[in-house]
């Protein structure tokens, strides 16, 4: 039985199936084609070889999964490797982003100088391999006609080149903006925030003023017609791609230190404490292997490192995006952690067409094992989640987890408590121990910080 990936509808020459734990891609005949043609290049193949790419096979006439497809109209089927765990650029922090654009731009340079190129440039044909990206959407390269402009230009700086330079010169956080453009930004609504002498940031200038003015005066038009690109040879295509590796490359995240980026040096343990936290975290992992691990509230990975050793992949998500952003370029180029920047809180929902084109969080795989190490402090006080909802979303996963218990006179606890009216008296360790014990079997705890903290390892009833 095979079922269609509710986010890939958009291109004709094809789709994409899951079928069992199995990824296929079906082609129409023009698809076909092209994909035909593109295996025959030596860049191509250098791409999948390197892992730029993602490697597809043809599935062959014994396949019942790809003769199925084949009867709904499909000319051929192919079978893609499988992404761990699927995610999206508002959950990546700056240096994913950028290293995601760098990928785009660099396979696009090779295509030009061969003859090919790519008919869009979005964010959503890139996933991960834990801290290595790698280009999805093998319909996308297409032989380039003589003089063709790029195609993808406008698409890459929408949800690309803007979301970085808004980071880099302005420090104002791109996530929220690409999560609901799910299309991108436009360059007129990223003028609004360029303001006075921020136009004379770098990119600024070629990549969203002049845009952004060109389309003002096409809407202005009566007939609104958006003006004609003249024939761009491959000197001017090539001219443009490399200004733009350039613009991006010379992009920094703002230098800025928080107390979760830095965890490592800053948290309120001792060291025995740290190292029976450690242990612990380790027997868990150990216990059993899992394909899936999620550490919530993960800070700097420390323990997602632990969880990566003994399983198949580690999901680190953090709502601290200078901390996700260390783990990943501690990680960057390969590994099985995939680190993300979410609010914890309010999580990634399903989006796009239906509710589906974009996947929430919570429904993109299941977990064998998921860590909450000092986190249901910060949701109960910080977010208002009652604790017992908050369990029963863990136990929705009928996965075994480890909870860390932050206690009402940790130092840590008072100053979410600081300032606060609400008192939140159901926060304390026997109503904590009560709504843990009704939903999940313990099966280890250990004391932190002379018991003012508590790990608890726990497998779904």
């Amino acid at each position: 039985m095979h079922t269609a990936n509710p986010g890939s509808f958009k291109d004709p020459a094809g789709r994409v199936y899951h079928c069992g734990g199995r990824v296929l891609r079906g082609l129409t005949a023009p698809g076909a084609e092209i994909f035909a043609a593109a295996e025959k290049q030596e860049f191509y193949a250098r791409w999948t070889r390197e892992g730029k790419i993602i490697g597809a096979v043809r599935a062959g006439n014994s396949d019942a999964d790809a003769r199925a497809l084949a009867g709904e109209g499909w000319d051929a089927v192919l079978e893609h490797e499988r992404i761990p765990f699927v995610s999206y650029p508002y959950e990546w922090p700056f240096a994913m982003l950028k290293d995601a654009a760098l990928l785009h731009l660099e396979l696009l340079e090779t295509a030009v100088k061969n003859g090919w190129t790519f008919k869009d440039a979005t964010p959503y044909n890139i996933q991960w391999f834990g801290a290595r990206p790698v280009f999805v959407d093998i319909t996308s390269p297409q032989p380039r006609t003589a003089g063709e402009p790029w195609a993808g230009y406008r698409q890459f700086c929408m949800n690309f080149l803007f979301p970085l330079m808004l980071k880099a010169h302005l420090n104002i956080d791109y996530a929220p903006l690409l999560r609901a453009e799910l299309d991108g930004v436009p360059a007129g609504e990223i003028l609004r925030y360029f303001s006075g002498r921020h136009i004379w940031k770098k990119g600024v200038l070629p990549h969203v003023v002049f845009p952004a003015l060109a389309e003002e005066a096409a809407k202005r038009k009566q007939n609104g017609a958006a003006p004609k690109t003249p024939r761009q040879p491959d000197a001017v295509v090539l001219g443009l791609i490399r200004g733009l590796q350039n613009t991006v490359q010379k992009l920094s995240r703002p230098a800025v230190r928080t107390a979760w980026s830095d965890y490592g040096r800053t948290h309120s343990y001792g060291g025995p404490d740290v190292a029976a936290k450690e242990d612990f975290v380790r027997r868990a992992a150990a216990a059993r292997r899992r394909n899936l691990v999620w550490d919530l509230g993960c800070n700097a990975g420390a323990y997602s490192k632990i969880c990566a050793e003994h399983s198949g992949y580690t999901v680190a998500v953090d709502g601290d995006s200078a901390a996700v952003e260390r783990l990943y370029l501690e990680q960057k180029g390969g590994g099985n952690i995939l680190p993300l920047t979410m609010n914890l809180a309010n999580m990634s929902p399903g989006q796009g067409w239906a509710g589906q084109e974009r996947a929430a969080f919570a429904g993109r795989g299941r977990p064998g094992l998921i860590l909450c190490l000092a986190l249901v402090h910060h949701m109960r006080i910080s977010s208002n989640i009652p604790l017992p909802l908050f369990l029963d979303w863990l136990r929705g996963f009928d996965a075994d987890v480890v909870v860390e218990f932050v206690g009402r006179e940790d130092e840590m606890t008072q100053a979410l408590l600081r300032g606060k009216t609400e008192k939140y008296e159901d926060y304390g360790l026997p109503q904590f121990e009560s709504a843990l014990g009704g939903r999940f079997a313990v099966e280890e705890t250990a004391l932190l910080k002379n018991g003012g903290r508590k790990l608890y390892f726990a497998r779904p009833r």
